[in-house]
């Protein structure tokens, strides 16, 4: 059988028995929850035909980048107004393909029980990139401890504070070194999914917490020229089904909360 021939026969037998090649999906993932729930879906999409590649980061702009330079082709670990305000400052257009979970933000602190122990001069650290600072500033507001020029703003900063009564000292620093320096500050906010990886329980551990009506919905994103392919279609709807839903109810407790 000269080459042509056999070309032609393996084509046959592929659609003969049905064999079609799985396509790949590529997804960025901060690791809890993020990845947690990308790797339960992975064996449902596998059924339906899609690779899922899932890839693990653990800083917030690595994510982005690479899915911007189409290396990645979609990323799940942030919120809209963190990617509002990456947009914005990086030049980048990335895009909401849908909402799946919110992850409470949280105060933590391994040197009180409190947030009324708080003594005059207590260091409080907080993200330092600009939507999750403001998120912990805006939580402290809700909680009583300050009170900001504008009680609204989204992305506040320390210099925005109008009535800081305890005078805290806030310092600024990488969302995913403040587990490791709390026992350093006498409060720190963290992102829940950090607040996971380093073994806290947001139900049990946090001083104060965001409630259920958080707008902060984390998203799959991913650009304008994937987010409506079959497969980015397949891997949202996985991402919004009963099964995930129950995953998440079941596994984290209330720490994360589905936002479908």
């Amino acid at each position: 059988m000269n080459l042509k021939k056999t070309v032609v026969a393996l084509a046959a037998a592929a659609t003969f028995s049905g064999t079609v090649a799985a396509e790949e999906l590529s997804v960025a993932a901060t690791p809890v929850p993020h990845a947690e729930i990308l790797e339960f879906v992975k064996p449902q999409l596998a059924e339906q035909g899609v690779e899922l590649d899932v890839k693990v980061f653990t800083d917030y702009i690595q994510p982005n980048i690479q899915v911007d330079q189409k290396r990645m082709d979609a990323n799940f670990f942030q919120h809209k107004p963190y990617l509002d305000e990456f947009n914005a400052g990086r030049g980048t257009n990335l895009v909401t393909v849908t909402g799946v979970h919110v992850e409470p933000f949280g105060a933590y602190s391994s040197k009180i029980d409190s947030l009324d122990e708080l003594e005059e001069g207590a260091v409080v650290a907080i993200p330092n990139d600009p939507t999750n600072g403001g998120r912990a500033l805006l939580l402290l507001q809700k909680a009583g401890l300050i009170k900001l020029e504008d009680a609204s703003k989204i992305t506040a900063t320390p210099r925005d504070i109008a009535e800081n009564p305890k005078d805290l000292d806030f310092k600024e620093l990488e969302a995913a070194t403040l587990p490791r320096i709390l026992n350093q500050v006498d409060v720190a906010l963290i992102n829940t999914n950090y607040a996971l990886e380093a073994g806290l329980n947001p139900t049990e551990d946090a001083l104060v917490i965001e409630g259920s009506d958080s707008p902060y919905v984390n998203i799959l994103v991913a650009r304008p020229d994937n987010k409506d392919s079959e497969a980015m279609q397949k891997l949202a709807a996985a991402l919004n089904s009963e099964a995930v839903k129950d995953f998440i109810l079941k596994n984290y407790e209330g720490a994360v909360v589905p936002a479908y």
